[in-house]
């Protein structure tokens, strides 16, 4: 299952995710990318995301780009030890913008 809750102010999405990223929930990420249109930043946190999976690191990758095209950026925030630990594995912790 999950949450997804996003808050558009102006050029800049806050999103907050809650419970896991996997192949069967990743198709509900979509509605965040049409919040995006038009923004400049936007903000994800991952504070109650209990797994992420290749889909959902395909996710956050492709909203990367998304936004760098635009001239804008991404920021994850409050990364669980467990979700770091995909990112450091995957190598995308070298990628993405992690506070």
């Amino acid at each position: 299952m999950l949450e997804i809750s996003t808050e558009k102010n102006g050029k800049e999405v806050s999103v907050i995710l809650k419970g896991r990223v996997d192949t069967t929930t990743a198709p509900q990420l979509n509605t965040i990318e049409e919040k995006l249109d038009g923004s400049e930043d936007v903000t994800i946190n991952l504070n109650d995301i209990e797994y992420i999976s290749s889909a959902g690191l395909r996710f956050f990758l492709k909203t990367e780009k998304k936004m760098r095209a635009g001239g804008g950026s991404q920021v994850l925030t409050h990364v669980s030890d467990e979700v770091m630990e995909i990112f450091e594995i995957s190598g995308f912790a070298d990628i993405l913008t992690i506070e």
